[in-house]
């Protein structure tokens, strides 16, 4: 008897005893087949349950729900929905709650109200289907029997093919859950691209034309599949050499910054010649025109392009070879054959070499004789320029001379007239004295002197 009275003291603990837990009211227009027990859930997931529904004075339902509390109190803001798992059902509708997409910090406290303009009832289906006129109807009964008729000795093979189905649906669900999760971010998202559309929609005529255009681009494109492929295949060393080309062309932007700053004031100083050769460009217009009709004129024999047609191709006389003959008798003879211009040139160019070679050792000499037309020859020490002379003497002078003078100085190397360096960088080696027939011992000054 003590555990009887137990049981029932418990029993009626829980059915009525309400456990103290977070409790919110939700005002509908109705109640949508809502049932005490529903679920109550938040991006598909539950996080409380339906306790109590009665209707209010002024004919409205009034639902209270239960929340746990890892998720109590709800913000100021939360919306709530009547909705159903399946259309298939009756007693499978939950609330589903939508919280606020901000931070607010103005919560619902314990027994408040969620007001009607912030709830949204379920619509069943026979309300979407009185929204149908007669013709709809009587065309959606038609589909449905059309479905029922496709799997008509058939429902074995699609449950095995649905079965199939499952891991795409899974996915699917999972995609859903991800979308639902913010739902303020993906109503936001839905508004944008209906905005979108509304514009494309606006520009609708423009956009046939991007497309006709599009088209067209792309069937000349496939008319060129072959030269667009080797183009492809060529691309990627041109990126790798052009790469190496911006890197020293953003150095060379930077050397060039002083140099348009220097010619800012040049610039301005140009507007008058500019003013002038915008007239001359205009007054020289039709000599151009006349110039253009004298190099191409309708006609036969009349123009310059013509002239030129008239003259030895430049082939002919640059690399033909051709045979020359004479006719003493009224019989040819061939006296030998006559190489181009350009063929005649490189040998002699080729046979010059060894004299341009041996000349070219000699440059240092040659333009210190011209620089002595204007200036003394000399150099620069440590204390200043200085300046160099040269004596010769008779050969009636008694030899060998007596003093601090140099004879028999007959083979002198190129540059033997300047000092000799420090490092020995200006002094022939033995090889290159004996291909030029000289001799550094002849040098003018030595030992700086």
């Amino acid at each position: 008897m003590g555990a009887v009275i137990a049981a029932v003291a418990l029993l009626a603990l829980v059915l009525f005893g309400g456990g103290g837990g977070y409790t919110v009211k939700a005002k509908f227009i109705n109640a949508g087949q809502l049932v005490i027990g529903n679920p109550v859930q938040t991006g598909g997931t539950p996080i409380g349950s339906v306790k109590g529904i009665k209707i209010t004075d002024d004919g409205q339902a009034e639902i209270e729900f239960e929340v746990e509390d890892e998720h109590s109190p709800l913000r100021r803001g939360t919306r709530a929905a009547i909705r159903q798992f399946s259309q298939s059902g009756i007693a499978n509708r939950y609330i589903d709650l939508t919280f606020p997409a901000g931070r607010s910090e103005e919560t619902i406290p314990d027994g408040g109200t969620i007001g009607t303009d912030e709830t949204e009832t379920a619509v069943d289906l026979d309300q979407l289907f009185n929204t149908l006129d007669p013709e709809t109807r009587k065309a959606l009964q038609g589909f449905f029997r059309g479905q029922a008729e496709q799997f008509r000795d058939a429902g074995e093979q699609a449950n095995v093919g649905l079965q199939y189905l499952n891991p795409s649906l899974s996915t699917s669900s999972r995609l859903f859950n991800e979308l639902t999760r913010d739902t303020p971010v993906l109503e936001r998202f839905l508004v944008d691209s209906s905005r979108l559309v509304t514009a494309l929609a606006e520009r609708r005529d423009d956009l046939a034309a991007l497309v006709a255009n599009a088209n067209a681009t792309t069937r000349a494109l496939g008319n060129q599949k072959q030269a667009l492929a080797e183009s492809i295949e060529l691309l990627p060393p041109f990126m790798r050499r052009a790469n190496t080309t911006f890197v020293n062309l953003r150095a060379a932007l930077d050397d060039v910054d002083p140099l348009v700053e220097a010619s800012k004031p040049v610039a301005k100083l140009l507007d008058p010649f500019l003013d002038q050769a915008r007239g001359f460009a205009a007054d020289a217009e039709p000599m151009v025109a006349d110039l253009r009709t004298a190099v191409r004129r309708p006609g036969r024999g009349n123009d310059l392009i013509e002239l030129t047609n008239t003259l030895v191709p430049l082939a002919r006389i640059a690399v033909d070879t051709r045979e020359r003959t004479i006719d003493p008798g009224g019989v040819d003879v061939s006296v030998g054959s006559t190489r181009g211009a350009i063929q005649e040139t490189v040998d002699a160019f080729k046979a010059a070499a060894p004299v341009i070679a041996l000349g070219r050792a000699y440059s240092v000499d040659f333009v210190g004789w011209l620089d002595d037309f204007s200036t003394t020859g000399g150099g620069f020490d440590a204390l200043g320029a200085y300046a160099r002379g040269a004596i010769g003497l008779s050969e009636t002078l008694p030899v060998p001379f007596p003093g601090p003078v140099r004879q028999g100085e007959y083979r002198r190397c190129p540059g033997g007239a300047e000092p000799l360096a420090s490092d020995g960088s200006n002094l022939l080696s033995e090889e290159e004295q004996q291909a030029l027939d000289c001799t550094e011992a002849d040098r003018a000054t030595k030992d700086g002197r």
